[in-house]
C-alpha cells in the first residue's frame, strides 16, 4: 500500500488516526488487523470473509463485520468507519433497508445512489454564506479569487474514502460532493454527530450535495496561487442555464 502524505491539508484531520495503522501495514501487518479498533461499530475482517454472492452492505449490516482488501481504498473506508462511526452506521442501515425494500437491481434507486455518491466522494464544508452562494452558482472566480480571504473561516473535511484514496495522487479534476455543514466542526466527533443526524432517506433522496473541485481550495494546492489555474473550463465548469436555482436548507444545499 502506498504511504499517504499525511502533511497534505486534506489528510490533516485524518493524520492522528491514520498514520499509526498505515505504518503498521507498511511494516507487514494485515490491513484488517492494523485497522481494527474497539471503538469502531464494526470489526474489520479479510475480504475472504465475505461470502460469494452476498451484497457487501448487507453483510456488514448482518454481521457487523467490514471486509478489508489491501490498498488505500479499503484502508480509508475502514478509517472513516473508525472516525465517523455514527454516520457510517446510519448510512449502512439505510443501505440495508433499501436492499430489503427493493432488492439488488441494476440501478440502485435515489437513496442508495445518494449514499454511494457521498460515501465514496463526499465532503463536509462549513463556510460563510458568500462562499456558499458562489459555490452553488459555480461562480469560480468569485469563489476562489474574490472571496479568497474568507476561506480562512471555512473548514473542509473530506469524508469519501474513494476521494481520500485518489488524493494520494492529486490531479486537478478531483471533485468532492460537498454537503453544507451548518454547525461547528471543531472535531471529527462533532462532524460525525452532525452528519449522522441528517442521514435519513428523505434528506439523502434530494442529493443535498454541491460539486467542488478540491484542488481549487485556497491553501490546498500550490498551483492555485496563480489565478489562471481557474481558467480551465474542463474542471471549473459554469452552471448550465437549464439548472434550477439552488435552495439552501438546514440539512444542506439542494443539488444543482
Amino acid at each position: 500500500m502506498p504511504a499517504p502524505d499525511w502533511t497534505q491539508p486534506w489528510y490533516a484531520p485524518w493524520r492522528a488516526a491514520g498514520e499509526p495503522p498505515a505504518a503498521a501495514i507498511a511494516a507487514g501487518a494485515a490491513p484488517h488487523e492494523a485497522l481494527d479498533a474497539a471503538a469502531a461499530p464494526v470489526r474489520f475482517v479479510p475480504q475472504e470473509a465475505l461470502p460469494a454472492g452476498t451484497p457487501y452492505e448487507q453483510f456488514i449490516f448482518d454481521t457487523r463485520q467490514c471486509p478489508v482488501r489491501p490498498g488505500l481504498h479499503d484502508f480509508f473506508n475502514a478509517l472513516v468507519w473508525r472516525e465517523f462511526p455514527r454516520s457510517k452506521a446510519a448510512l449502512n442501515r439505510l443501505q440495508a433497508k433499501e436492499i430489503a425494500r427493493l432488492g439488488i437491481r441494476a440501478r440502485r434507486g435515489p437513496v442508495r445512489d445518494a449514499i454511494t455518491v457521498f460515501d465514496e466522494n463526499g465532503a463536509l464544508l462549513q463556510a460563510p454564506a458568500p462562499i456558499w452562494r458562489a459555490l452553488e452558482q459555480r461562480a469560480w472566480r468569485e469563489l476562489f479569487v474574490e472571496l479568497r480571504p474568507l476561506w480562512r473561516q471555512a473548514r473542509l473535511l473530506v469524508f469519501g474514502h474513494a476521494l481520500l484514496e485518489q488524493l494520494a495522487e492529486p490531479r486537478k479534476g478531483l471533485t468532492a460532493h460537498v454537503w453544507r455543514a451548518d454547525a461547528a466542526m471543531d472535531s471529527i466527533a462533532q462532524a460525525d454527530a452532525w452528519l449522522a443526524a441528517r442521514c435519513t432517506a428523505e434528506v439523502l433522496a434530494t442529493k443535498p450535495f454541491t460539486p467542488l473541485p478540491v484542488l481549487g481550495v485556497p491553501g490546498w494546492w500550490p498551483g492555485n496561487e496563480n489565478f489562471s489555474f481557474y481558467d480551465d473550463s474542463l474542471v471549473f465548469r459554469p452552471r448550465k442555464t437549464t439548472e434550477p436555482t439552488t435552495t439552501t436548507t438546514s440539512a444542506g444545499s439542494s443539488p444543482p
